[in-house]
Protein backbone atom coordinates (compact mmCIF):
# COMPACT_ATOMS: atom_id res chain seq x y z
CA UNK A 1 0.00 0.00 0.00
CA UNK A 2 0.69 3.31 -0.66
CA UNK A 3 1.85 4.84 2.72
CA UNK A 4 1.82 8.84 1.24
CA UNK A 5 -1.59 8.45 -1.15
CA UNK A 6 -4.09 10.47 -0.07
CA UNK A 7 -7.95 11.46 -1.21
CA UNK A 8 -8.89 14.89 -1.36
CA UNK A 9 -12.61 16.38 -0.85
CA UNK A 10 -14.31 19.47 -1.23
CA UNK A 11 -16.98 19.06 1.65
CA UNK A 12 -19.64 21.23 3.13
CA UNK A 13 -21.07 21.50 6.31
CA UNK A 14 -23.97 23.71 7.66
CA UNK A 15 -23.63 24.53 11.21
CA UNK A 16 -26.86 25.77 12.58
CA UNK A 17 -25.25 28.61 15.00
CA UNK A 18 -24.55 31.04 12.29
CA UNK A 19 -27.08 29.75 9.61
CA UNK A 20 -23.96 29.05 7.23
CA UNK A 21 -23.17 26.69 5.02
CA UNK A 22 -19.22 25.84 5.48
CA UNK A 23 -16.68 24.45 3.31
CA UNK A 24 -13.97 22.23 3.99
CA UNK A 25 -10.72 20.27 2.19
CA UNK A 26 -11.20 16.83 3.60
CA UNK A 27 -8.12 14.69 3.30
CA UNK A 28 -8.17 10.76 3.74
CA UNK A 29 -5.30 8.98 4.45
CA UNK A 30 -6.25 4.66 3.79
CA UNK A 31 -2.56 3.66 4.95
CA UNK A 32 -4.03 4.30 8.14
CA UNK A 33 -7.64 5.97 7.84
CA UNK A 34 -6.32 9.24 8.99
CA UNK A 35 -8.42 12.16 8.24
CA UNK A 36 -7.46 16.06 7.84
CA UNK A 37 -10.03 18.55 6.88
CA UNK A 38 -8.82 22.60 5.99
CA UNK A 39 -11.39 25.74 5.81
CA UNK A 40 -10.96 26.64 2.64
CA UNK A 41 -12.15 30.30 3.02
CA UNK A 42 -10.18 30.76 5.78
CA UNK A 43 -7.30 28.82 4.65
CA UNK A 44 -6.01 27.32 8.09
CA UNK A 45 -6.03 24.27 9.19
CA UNK A 46 -9.34 23.11 10.72
CA UNK A 47 -8.61 19.69 11.73
CA UNK A 48 -4.80 18.23 12.04
CA UNK A 49 -4.21 14.50 10.38
CA UNK A 50 -5.94 12.67 12.65
CA UNK A 51 -6.83 8.58 12.77
CA UNK A 52 -10.58 8.00 12.35
CA UNK A 53 -12.19 4.49 12.35
CA UNK A 54 -15.51 5.09 11.53
CA UNK A 55 -14.57 6.41 7.75
CA UNK A 56 -13.62 4.21 4.44
CA UNK A 57 -12.98 4.68 1.19
CA UNK A 58 -16.50 3.35 -0.44
CA UNK A 59 -17.40 5.88 1.68
CA UNK A 60 -16.09 7.91 -0.22
CA UNK A 61 -18.14 9.71 -3.31
CA UNK A 62 -19.66 13.12 -4.50
CA UNK A 63 -23.31 13.53 -3.14
CA UNK A 64 -22.64 10.99 -0.05
CA UNK A 65 -22.51 12.31 3.61
CA UNK A 66 -20.01 11.47 5.83
CA UNK A 67 -19.65 11.71 9.68
CA UNK A 68 -16.39 13.11 10.89
CA UNK A 69 -16.16 13.80 14.67
CA UNK A 70 -20.07 13.75 14.95
CA UNK A 71 -19.53 16.82 12.32
CA UNK A 72 -21.66 15.85 8.80
CA UNK A 73 -19.98 16.47 5.87
CA UNK A 74 -21.41 16.32 2.72
CA UNK A 75 -19.09 15.56 -0.20
CA UNK A 76 -19.73 18.21 -3.35
CA UNK A 77 -16.46 17.43 -5.16
CA UNK A 78 -13.42 16.10 -5.66
CA UNK A 79 -10.57 18.48 -4.34
CA UNK A 80 -8.00 17.16 -6.68
CA UNK A 81 -7.28 15.49 -10.20
CA UNK A 82 -5.59 12.32 -8.74
CA UNK A 83 -8.71 11.74 -5.97
CA UNK A 84 -11.08 12.38 -9.52
CA UNK A 85 -9.27 9.62 -11.08
CA UNK A 86 -8.87 7.02 -8.79
CA UNK A 87 -12.14 6.95 -7.55
CA UNK A 88 -14.50 9.36 -9.66
CA UNK A 89 -13.95 6.04 -12.54
CA UNK A 90 -14.07 3.54 -9.91
CA UNK A 91 -17.42 4.88 -8.71
CA UNK A 92 -18.69 5.58 -12.04
CA UNK A 93 -17.88 2.56 -13.42
CA UNK A 94 -19.92 -0.03 -10.51
CA UNK A 95 -22.89 2.20 -11.06
CA UNK A 96 -22.85 1.96 -14.75
CA UNK A 97 -22.06 -1.43 -14.22
CA UNK A 98 -25.01 -2.31 -11.87
CA UNK A 99 -27.60 0.70 -13.96
CA UNK A 100 -27.28 -1.07 -17.06
CA UNK A 101 -27.61 -5.04 -15.38
CA UNK A 102 -31.20 -5.11 -15.97
CA UNK A 103 -34.62 -2.87 -16.70
CA UNK A 104 -34.64 0.58 -14.61
CA UNK A 105 -38.30 2.73 -14.39
CA UNK A 106 -37.65 6.22 -15.54
CA UNK A 107 -40.70 8.64 -14.36
CA UNK A 108 -41.44 12.04 -14.62
CA UNK A 109 -42.82 13.28 -11.34
CA UNK A 110 -44.32 16.57 -11.17
CA UNK A 111 -44.93 18.90 -7.93
CA UNK A 112 -44.16 21.88 -6.41
CA UNK A 113 -40.50 22.15 -5.77
CA UNK A 114 -40.19 18.67 -7.61
CA UNK A 115 -36.68 18.38 -7.43
CA UNK A 116 -35.68 19.56 -3.40
CA UNK A 117 -38.61 17.11 -2.43
CA UNK A 118 -38.20 14.29 -4.20
CA UNK A 119 -34.61 14.45 -2.77
CA UNK A 120 -36.02 14.45 0.45
CA UNK A 121 -38.26 11.35 -0.40
CA UNK A 122 -34.93 9.41 -1.54
CA UNK A 123 -32.70 10.24 1.18
CA UNK A 124 -28.58 10.34 1.29
CA UNK A 125 -27.37 8.18 -1.27
CA UNK A 126 -25.94 5.68 1.72
CA UNK A 127 -28.39 3.51 2.50
CA UNK A 128 -27.03 2.51 5.23
CA UNK A 129 -26.43 6.16 6.34
CA UNK A 130 -29.93 6.76 5.11
CA UNK A 131 -31.75 4.13 7.42
CA UNK A 132 -29.81 6.49 10.18
CA UNK A 133 -30.99 9.88 9.04
CA UNK A 134 -34.13 9.19 6.93
CA UNK A 135 -35.34 6.01 8.39
CA UNK A 136 -38.79 6.39 6.40
CA UNK A 137 -36.84 7.55 3.13
CA UNK A 138 -37.19 5.53 0.14
CA UNK A 139 -33.57 4.44 0.08
CA UNK A 140 -33.25 3.90 3.62
CA UNK A 141 -36.09 1.25 3.06
CA UNK A 142 -35.12 -0.53 -0.13
CA UNK A 143 -31.73 0.25 -0.60
CA UNK A 144 -28.41 -1.94 0.67
CA UNK A 145 -25.62 0.43 -0.35
CA UNK A 146 -24.38 3.82 -1.86
CA UNK A 147 -24.66 1.88 -5.45
CA UNK A 148 -27.63 -0.30 -5.43
CA UNK A 149 -29.42 2.42 -3.35
CA UNK A 150 -32.98 1.87 -5.09
CA UNK A 151 -33.54 4.91 -6.86
CA UNK A 152 -32.28 7.79 -8.21
CA UNK A 153 -32.58 11.85 -8.60
CA UNK A 154 -31.21 14.82 -9.68
CA UNK A 155 -29.40 17.60 -7.92
CA UNK A 156 -30.39 20.45 -9.72
CA UNK A 157 -32.60 21.78 -12.79
CA UNK A 158 -29.95 21.67 -14.73
CA UNK A 159 -29.80 17.83 -14.45
CA UNK A 160 -33.52 17.14 -14.44
CA UNK A 161 -33.60 18.64 -17.68
CA UNK A 162 -31.03 16.58 -18.77
CA UNK A 163 -31.79 13.46 -17.78
CA UNK A 164 -35.37 14.38 -18.65
CA UNK A 165 -33.79 14.69 -22.01
CA UNK A 166 -32.23 11.47 -22.03
CA UNK A 167 -35.47 9.23 -21.40
CA UNK A 168 -38.46 11.58 -22.52
CA UNK A 169 -36.81 13.74 -25.64
CA UNK A 170 -38.24 16.98 -26.53
CA UNK A 171 -38.00 16.41 -30.27
CA UNK A 172 -40.51 13.73 -30.08
CA UNK A 173 -38.32 10.98 -30.75
CA UNK A 174 -37.55 8.14 -28.88
CA UNK A 175 -35.70 7.66 -25.64
CA UNK A 176 -34.41 4.08 -24.21
CA UNK A 177 -35.58 1.27 -25.82
CA UNK A 178 -38.58 -0.38 -23.78
CA UNK A 179 -38.16 -3.91 -22.73
CA UNK A 180 -41.35 -6.19 -24.07
CA UNK A 181 -40.41 -9.40 -25.24
CA UNK A 182 -43.29 -10.15 -27.07
CA UNK A 183 -43.59 -13.73 -26.23
CA UNK A 184 -45.47 -15.73 -24.12
CA UNK A 185 -47.39 -12.37 -23.47
CA UNK A 186 -50.67 -10.80 -23.07
CA UNK A 187 -51.55 -7.36 -22.23
CA UNK A 188 -52.71 -5.08 -19.30
CA UNK A 189 -53.86 -1.33 -19.42
CA UNK A 190 -54.37 0.15 -15.93
CA UNK A 191 -57.18 2.78 -17.20
CA UNK A 192 -56.76 6.73 -16.53
CA UNK A 193 -59.59 6.65 -13.88
CA UNK A 194 -57.84 4.57 -11.85
CA UNK A 195 -54.09 6.40 -12.32
CA UNK A 196 -56.30 9.71 -11.48
CA UNK A 197 -57.32 8.01 -8.41
CA UNK A 198 -53.78 7.24 -7.17
CA UNK A 199 -54.52 3.21 -7.56
CA UNK A 200 -51.26 2.29 -10.21
CA UNK A 201 -49.40 1.42 -7.68
CA UNK A 202 -51.58 -0.69 -5.35
CA UNK A 203 -52.56 -2.26 -8.80
CA UNK A 204 -49.02 -3.01 -9.64
CA UNK A 205 -48.43 -4.43 -6.52
CA UNK A 206 -51.22 -7.03 -6.64
CA UNK A 207 -49.89 -8.20 -9.54
CA UNK A 208 -46.74 -8.97 -8.83
CA UNK A 209 -48.46 -10.44 -5.30
CA UNK A 210 -50.14 -12.70 -7.66
CA UNK A 211 -46.86 -13.89 -9.51
CA UNK A 212 -47.19 -12.25 -12.91
CA UNK A 213 -44.16 -11.17 -14.41
CA UNK A 214 -44.20 -7.59 -15.52
CA UNK A 215 -41.48 -6.97 -18.44
CA UNK A 216 -42.27 -4.14 -19.47
CA UNK A 217 -44.75 -0.78 -18.32
CA UNK A 218 -45.20 2.21 -19.99
CA UNK A 219 -47.69 5.50 -19.94
CA UNK A 220 -49.32 6.23 -22.52
CA UNK A 221 -51.49 9.76 -23.67
CA UNK A 222 -54.02 8.30 -25.94
CA UNK A 223 -55.92 10.21 -28.71
CA UNK A 224 -59.47 9.43 -29.81
CA UNK A 225 -58.33 7.11 -32.93
CA UNK A 226 -55.79 5.63 -31.58
CA UNK A 227 -58.34 4.28 -28.86
CA UNK A 228 -60.78 3.55 -31.58
CA UNK A 229 -58.41 1.48 -33.76
CA UNK A 230 -57.22 -0.54 -30.37
CA UNK A 231 -61.18 -1.25 -29.56
CA UNK A 232 -61.89 -1.73 -33.07
CA UNK A 233 -62.82 -5.04 -32.28
CA UNK A 234 -65.91 -4.02 -29.37
CA UNK A 235 -67.21 -1.88 -31.76
CA UNK A 236 -71.35 -2.94 -32.46
CA UNK A 237 -70.20 -5.80 -30.31
CA UNK A 238 -70.39 -4.33 -26.88
CA UNK A 239 -73.18 -1.57 -26.13
CA UNK A 240 -70.33 0.12 -24.14
CA UNK A 241 -68.57 0.62 -26.49
CA UNK A 242 -68.57 4.67 -26.92
CA UNK A 243 -68.33 4.92 -23.14
CA UNK A 244 -64.99 2.11 -23.17
CA UNK A 245 -63.39 4.93 -25.79
CA UNK A 246 -64.09 7.62 -23.97
CA UNK A 247 -62.70 6.47 -20.67
CA UNK A 248 -59.38 5.52 -22.92
CA UNK A 249 -58.47 8.46 -23.94
CA UNK A 250 -60.06 11.20 -20.86
CA UNK A 251 -56.23 10.79 -19.48
CA UNK A 252 -52.97 8.74 -18.88
CA UNK A 253 -53.47 5.16 -19.02
CA UNK A 254 -50.41 2.65 -17.90
CA UNK A 255 -49.87 -0.51 -20.25
CA UNK A 256 -48.00 -3.91 -19.02
CA UNK A 257 -46.63 -6.39 -21.08
CA UNK A 258 -47.60 -9.69 -18.81
CA UNK A 259 -45.60 -12.53 -19.15
CA UNK A 260 -46.59 -16.43 -18.05
CA UNK A 261 -47.74 -19.18 -19.07
CA UNK A 262 -51.04 -19.21 -21.04
CA UNK A 263 -50.43 -15.40 -20.25
CA UNK A 264 -54.21 -14.04 -21.73
CA UNK A 265 -56.89 -16.86 -20.40
CA UNK A 266 -54.37 -16.96 -16.51
CA UNK A 267 -54.73 -13.10 -16.29
CA UNK A 268 -57.99 -12.25 -17.31
CA UNK A 269 -58.90 -14.39 -14.88
CA UNK A 270 -57.18 -12.48 -12.69
CA UNK A 271 -58.51 -9.44 -13.50
CA UNK A 272 -62.24 -10.74 -13.20
CA UNK A 273 -65.63 -10.03 -14.89
CA UNK A 274 -65.79 -6.45 -16.60
CA UNK A 275 -68.90 -5.77 -14.23
CA UNK A 276 -67.13 -4.88 -11.04
CA UNK A 277 -70.48 -5.46 -9.14
CA UNK A 278 -70.58 -9.25 -10.28
CA UNK A 279 -66.59 -9.48 -9.97
CA UNK A 280 -67.55 -8.95 -6.22
CA UNK A 281 -70.41 -11.26 -5.88
CA UNK A 282 -68.32 -14.12 -7.63
CA UNK A 283 -64.76 -13.34 -7.68
CA UNK A 284 -64.00 -10.93 -4.96
CA UNK A 285 -60.42 -10.95 -5.06
CA UNK A 286 -60.08 -10.39 -8.78
CA UNK A 287 -58.53 -7.01 -9.82
CA UNK A 288 -61.90 -5.51 -10.67
CA UNK A 289 -63.65 -6.19 -7.88
CA UNK A 290 -61.26 -4.94 -5.66
CA UNK A 291 -60.43 -1.62 -7.69
CA UNK A 292 -63.29 -1.08 -10.17
CA UNK A 293 -65.99 1.07 -10.17
CA UNK A 294 -68.35 0.61 -12.81
CA UNK A 295 -68.34 -1.38 -16.20
CA UNK A 296 -66.57 1.56 -17.95
CA UNK A 297 -64.42 2.70 -15.04
CA UNK A 298 -63.19 -1.58 -13.90
CA UNK A 299 -60.15 -0.40 -13.01
CA UNK A 300 -58.19 -2.43 -15.97
CA UNK A 301 -58.38 -3.88 -19.66
CA UNK A 302 -57.30 -6.84 -20.09
CA UNK A 303 -56.67 -9.07 -23.22
CA UNK A 304 -60.27 -11.59 -24.20
CA UNK A 305 -58.83 -14.02 -26.92
CA UNK A 306 -55.43 -15.78 -25.99
CA UNK A 307 -54.87 -15.04 -30.12
CA UNK A 308 -55.04 -11.43 -29.52
CA UNK A 309 -52.25 -11.17 -26.52
CA UNK A 310 -49.16 -10.39 -28.45
CA UNK A 311 -51.47 -8.16 -30.93
CA UNK A 312 -52.08 -6.21 -28.33
CA UNK A 313 -48.96 -5.87 -26.69
CA UNK A 314 -46.73 -5.01 -30.03
CA UNK A 315 -50.02 -2.48 -30.41
CA UNK A 316 -48.39 -0.23 -27.59
CA UNK A 317 -45.08 -1.63 -27.42
CA UNK A 318 -44.14 -1.25 -31.04
CA UNK A 319 -46.64 0.57 -33.05
CA UNK A 320 -47.53 3.68 -30.39
CA UNK A 321 -44.05 3.45 -28.46
CA UNK A 322 -42.60 4.66 -32.01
Amino acid sequence: MNLSERFAFLAEWYDPNASLCRRYELLFYPADGSVEMHDVKNRRTFLKRTKYEDLRVEDLFIGNRVNVFSRQLVLVDYADQYTARQLGSRKENELIQFVTSGPVIAMEILRDDAICEWKKLLGPANSGLARTEAPESIRALFGTDSIKNAAHGPDSFASAAREMELFFPSSGGCGPKNTAKFTDCTLCIIKPHAINEGLLGKILMAIRDACFNISAIQMFNMDRANVEEFYEVYKGVVSEYTEMVTELYSGPCVAIEIQQNNAAKTFREFCGPADPEIARHLRPKTLRAVFGKTKIQNAVHCTDLPEDGLLEVQYFFKILDN
